[in-house]
């Protein structure tokens, strides 16, 4: 379990053959932050990792858990394409169809050593956001 804040930022559960996390914020933008940390913790020792890189991000989707995944999609097509662990995510605009958003991380070829898990991608299973009496919460499952 990772808290930020006195708030749990995410936890793992169990899954047969994947890695199932369930994420929590206390708001929207919240959640897709934690969601981002949760995947990019999996992958990565993050502890005392600087973030030098930052990159923005746009991206449209028709509602709040389809965006969640091209969210999270996007962010491993830039690890695996750009070579980057993201550490650090801010949301600056969410609304039901867009994302406006930054990543800041650092290059993998000086950390290598700090690679844990392949993650292959955000799956749509079980996918549900859901509001809770502290703010929302969300179980994804990533492909492994």
């Amino acid at each position: 379990m990772v808290k930020s804040n006195h708030m749990e930022r995410y936890e793992q559960f169990p899954h047969t053959a994947d890695i199932g996390v369930r994420v929590y914020g206390k708001d929207m933008k919240e959640l897709f932050e934690n969601a981002a940390f949760a995947m990019f913790d999996i992958i990565a020792d993050l502890q005392g990792i600087d973030a030098p890189i930052t990159k923005n991000f746009t991206l449209d989707a028709p509602d709040h858990e389809q965006l969640l995944v091209v969210w999270l999609d996007e962010l491993l097509y830039n690890f695996y394409t750009k070579s980057i662990i993201f550490s650090r995510f801010e949301v600056k605009e969410l609304t039901d169809g867009c994302i406006k958003a930054t990543a800041s991380g650092r290059p993998v070829g000086e950390n290598r050593n700090r690679l844990k898990t392949e993650i292959k991608a955000a799956t749509y299973h079980g996918l549900k956001i859901e509001k809770t009496d502290s703010g929302y919460k969300v179980e994804i499952v990533f492909d492994i």
